[in-house]
């Protein structure tokens, strides 16, 4: 349950508003408590045929009570999922600004459980402030005043229904939790697994059809889908058996009170017509108590979603950040390895003593086949992941720092990366363009879409810069995506840009255009072009080539 507290301390933002929502949500339930007794008594009172005026007070509180019952139902709601909203703001914001900070180079996090966490765990957290704790304050506070009101009317009743409730809100859960606690525990990393497991079949669809795996795969992600389904009916097996006592509670109750009911109207202590209202009252309060026992039933997989949850908030910077850290120099920079091995955590190391310096302002490529550590090397750079071994410093005219001894964040604000498959989000191309400038106007980005030879695209498009391209950019062509991707780069006015396979699934005339539009358009900047296509580089462009490590040379041979 410490998970679960420091999950709630997290959600700031909502707090007052659900607070308000408990206010509101006793008043409707109160309101529901009063007018079922006063319905009861209503009843009861006009079947003997009184004076009208002797009911109208009871007629006005009915009226009031199913009004007011409607009226504060509706606000709680309101109010409760606009904490909600809230609190899920707060948990997300959490979240990235660690993964942030922890992706590509973390090893323990894959896309699809990612996915998970941040979408199903986060969701599901929502559930922690509106269906357990929200309904379990709304309960307890109602109980309390219908408890007491029964005391007043007939002690043994009212002890009947405290005990009736003690069972209902203690024993149903507890049963909940004893037999469904593991499965419901369970859920959130099988969710997690599952999800992962057929984003990884779906991504290598091609490959595992080519080396006929399609079969076994497709068992695997089946064998995965099981284990989930036989955890979600074992936790609702265990939240229908809560229930089921929450009931028989109820019931038993009930039953008891009308025959201790029966026997005090026979003995004069209670009038007919409150024997009405002591039998009905319970009902209302059995009602809200009944919220309660599927509440608890969720809360060992709200606890594994919030320790998934903070293991992402939690876990170790990949890189560390210095202690004290100090400025990148103004003006062009330029980079300089010393020595440096490569190699992801927990991998192997694909490059030793690697030792470049690229002058400020100059263009060099970086070629090789594929797993010489080309794409290590950008991850690298940008400090995503440490140097397994060595020094890189930022090289300017009046000084030389050490990249170690620069914040990450001050490090990727001077080196921008260009991914060979830069995500782009099913939203505007103004709104994908500003995630490297939040500040930029409408004309700044015209004018570095024209940079990069796109500004008869954008007057073709329906609706200018607030057309919106789909997911992953569907509705563009693979040339169009990656220029729309080095846009962003040019937005962001980084001095040193590291190009990532730029020219990736592409057609040979459309990369040899992109080559030569994205080398032109990054013209004065320190640019690393990561490639694997020598014939697409200018003449001009220095080319360094990466050879394998022995280990790595072998395992391809």
């Amino acid at each position: 349950m410490n998970a679960l507290l420091r999950v709630l301390r997290l959600g700031r933002s909502g707090r007052l508003r659900l607070w308000g929502a408990v206010a509101l949500g006793v008043l409707a339930a109160g309101a529901a408590v009063v007018l079922a007794g006063t319905s009861a008594w209503l009843i009861a009172r006009a079947a003997e045929r009184p004076p009208v005026l002797h009911l109208m007070v009871a007629i006005v509180a009915v009226r009031a009570a199913g009004i007011g019952r409607g009226v504060f139902r509706y606000a709680e709601r309101l109010l409760s999922h606009d904490a909600s909203f809230r609190v899920l703001t707060d948990l997300r914001v959490a979240v990235v600004r660690r993964v942030e900070r922890l992706l590509p180079g973390s090893p323990q996090l894959g896309h699809g459980d990612l996915l998970a966490r941040f979408v199903g765990d986060v969701d599901g957290l929502a559930d922690l402030w509106v269906r357990v704790l929200l309904p379990a304050a709304v309960t307890l506070v109602v109980s309390a005043g219908a408890i007491g009101m029964m005391a007043v009317l007939l002690p043994a009743a009212g002890l009947i229904l405290a005990l009736s409730f003690t069972v209902a809100v203690l024993v149903g859960p507890a049963l909940s939790i004893r037999f469904a606690g593991r499965s419901s525990a369970r859920i959130a990393p099988a969710r997690g697994q599952a999800q992962q497991r057929l984003l990884t079949v779906l991504d290598g669809a091609a490959e595992l059809t080519v080396y006929g795996a399609v079969d076994t795969a497709l068992a695997e992600l089946s064998r995965l889908d099981d284990d989930l389904r036989r955890a979600e009916a074992r936790a609702a097996w265990g939240a229908g058996l809560g229930t089921a006592v929450a009931l028989l509670a109820a019931g038993g109750g009930l039953l008891l009170t009308m025959w201790i009911g029966a026997r005090a109207v026979a003995s004069g202590e209670l009038t007919g017509v409150s024997l009405a209202v002591v039998v009905l009252l319970p009902l209302s309060v059995h009602e809200l108590v009944g919220l309660l026992t599927p509440a608890a039933a969720q809360l060992p997989a709200l606890a594994a979603s919030a320790r998934r949850l903070l293991a992402v908030i939690d876990a170790a910077d990949v890189t560390a950040e210095p202690a004290e850290p100090v400025a990148v120099p103004p003006g062009p920079l330029g980079v300089r390895l010393t020595q440096v091995a490569l190699a992801w955590p927990g991998g192997p190391v694909v490059q030793h003593g690697l030792t470049l310096d690229i002058a400020a302002g100059a263009t060099t490529a970086l070629v090789g086949p594929s797993g010489v550590g080309k794409s290590t090397l950008a991850a690298t750079l940008l400090r995503f992941i440490a140097p397994a071994s060595g020094r890189i410093e930022l090289v300017a005219k009046a000084s030389v720092v050490d990249a170690a001894d620069v914040t990450g964040d001050d490090l990727r604000a001077a080196v921008g990366w260009c991914a060979q498959d830069a995500h782009l989000f099913d939203s505007t191309v103004a709104a994908n363009l500003r995630l490297a400038r939040p500040a930029a106007t409408d004309d700044e980005l015209r004018a570095a879409l024209a940079t990069v030879q796109l500004s008869d695209w954008l007057a073709r498009l329906p609706d200018g810069l607030n057309t919106m391209i789909g997911e992953h950019g569907r509705s563009l062509s693979g040339g169009e995506r990656q220029r729309l991707a080095l846009t962003r780069v040019v937005l962001s006015g980084s001095r040193v840009v590291v190009v990532d396979e730029p020219t990736e699934h592409l057609d040979d005339a459309t990369a040899a255009a992109l080559m030569h539009d994205l080398l032109a358009a990054l013209k004065g900047r320190t640019v690393i072009v990561i490639t694997h296509r020598r014939d697409l580089l200018p003449a001009a462009v220095p080319v360094i080539e990466l050879a394998a490590t022995s280990a790595e040379a072998a395992r391809r041979r």
